[in-house]
């Protein structure tokens, strides 16, 4: 099967092409760089590198996606270009998890996906011989550590790692700007599009909230 793997939801930029026959996934364009911001002005022009180094985009047989958890608005751009270049292809999409994808470096039967959420907390899925241990979660840096020390995790990943070592001294840890892209390509291959699709997963509420008035509307005075 051959994919088209997108990604924005973390610290790169990523658009690749691959061949995946079962766990064999050869690289036939790929383009990614390191930001945190401005990807939407350059993963059109990513993909379409990509995409020509493998021959094109008329082979592809389905498209995979971030769908989070992270950044807001990198998770949209990615989105919206996946489904756009979807409906043009008349090919379907599917919605990978950025924590599923981040599980795939580490080869440990037991491992944790962990991202900085900021604000006191990661975003983390545990695996034990291989299995998901319950769905993505927010959770307190202390929760975290907790879940990594009962479940004696020895592999952490992701950019939250270095927040939950205390509760798993000696682990080894994978550091990592986004997810590697062969291990979404495999992702994409092996989901059905049917059960996984293309729809965001925001484990909290985002940071911005709604304006108290409408504008033009007056402010609300309180009396002295």
């Amino acid at each position: 099967m051959r994919v088209l793997v997108v990604d924005t939801a973390l610290g790169l930029c990523t658009a690749g092409v691959f061949e995946v026959d079962g766990d064999a996934v050869q690289p036939l364009g790929l383009r990614s760089e390191a930001m945190t911001k401005g990807h939407s002005e350059r993963l059109a022009g990513l993909a379409r590198d990509a995409a020509r180094d493998a021959g094109g985009f008329d082979d592809i047989d389905r498209i995979g996606v971030t769908v989070g958890p992270g950044s807001f608005t990198g998770l949209r751009v990615g989105m919206a270009f996946a489904l756009g270049l979807g409906a043009a292809l008349g090919k379907p999409v599917v919605g990978l998890s950025t924590l599923d994808a981040l599980a795939g470096a580490s080869d440990a039967p037991d491992r944790a996906a962990l991202i900085d959420a900021r604000r006191g907390q990661v975003y983390a899925r545990f695996w034990k011989a291989g299995e998901a241990q319950g769905p993505a979660e927010a959770l307190s840096i202390d929760e975290a550590q907790a879940r990594v020390a009962e479940l004696t995790i020895p592999a952490l990943i992701g950019s939250g790692s270095g927040l939950v070592l205390e509760g798993a001294p000696g682990a080894t840890v994978v550091d990592a700007l986004g997810a590697r892209p062969e291990d979404l390509a495999r992702l994409t291959a092996a989901l059905d599009p049917a059960t996984n699709p293309p729809k965001p997963l925001y484990l909290r509420a985002p940071d911005a909230t709604p304006p108290t008035r409408l504008p033009g509307q007056p402010r609300s005075t309180v009396p002295a």
